[in-house]
């Protein structure tokens, strides 16, 4: 039967909505990797993290940023291999998430994806199987902005063709919805697959 939600188009966001939260052995191994010092390393890493989904800094660039930070001297491979525990610990879906999203589909709801990500994750998105879910993908690292900026809603209704009225907004961050709200976007703050099933349900039809 799936879930119907005529005249409408869903956008989720993906880290924690979509993805699981990286475990702590994903967060253990980059500490590792990065040279140990966790109560130095996790600030630099969310410190830079806005302008690197915000595609004004290279991802080689992040993370000789936050190397400077640490103090510590990493060759090229030691970058690669940080970069690639990163991307990793952000790769693992959240299965109940994914069945409301076959449900949406099965519905021939509309649904699109925005994301504040690098543009490293362009491909997975659209390229992955979650890319047949999506009518369109939005990553803030190609638009220039990110979430809650009222600009990168507006391009994505723009390129979706809706207005706010016809656009409901997911996301785990309090702050982007209510970002999204304040155009007249209808929100709601991802908790748990449950609670999202059973808001997109209110909005459905038999």
């Amino acid at each position: 039967m799936g879930i119907r939600i005529p005249g409408k188009v869903i956008v989720f966001d993906y880290g924690e909505v979509i993805s699981v939260t990286p475990t702590e052995e994903d967060r253990a191994a980059l500490t590792a990797l990065a040279g140990g010092d966790a109560e130095v390393f996790w600030p630099a890493y969310w410190r830079h993290r806005d302008a690197l989904d915000q595609g004004t800094l290279s991802i080689q660039a992040y993370w000789r940023g936050i190397e400077k930070e640490l103090g510590e001297t990493w060759g090229d491979a030691t970058i690669h291999r940080l970069w690639l525990a990163d991307f990793r610990s952000w790769l693992s879906i959240d299965h109940e998430t994914l069945e409301v999203l076959i449900d949406l589909k099965e519905g021939g709801t509309r649904m699109a994806l925005l994301s504040n990500a690098g543009r490293d994750f362009g491909s997975y998105f659209r390229h992955g199987t979650l890319g047949d879910l999506f009518e369109k993908v939005f990553v803030s690292g190609e638009l220039g902005t990110i979430k809650p900026s009222p600009e990168i809603f507006e391009h994505v209704m723009a390129a979706l063709g809706v207005t706010p009225a016809e656009t409901v907004f997911i996301d785990n961050k309090e702050v982007n919805v209510r970002g999204a709200e304040a155009l007249g976007i209808a929100g709601h703050v991802f908790t748990a697959a449950a609670d999202l099933r059973a808001y997109l349900e209110s909005l459905a039809v038999g």
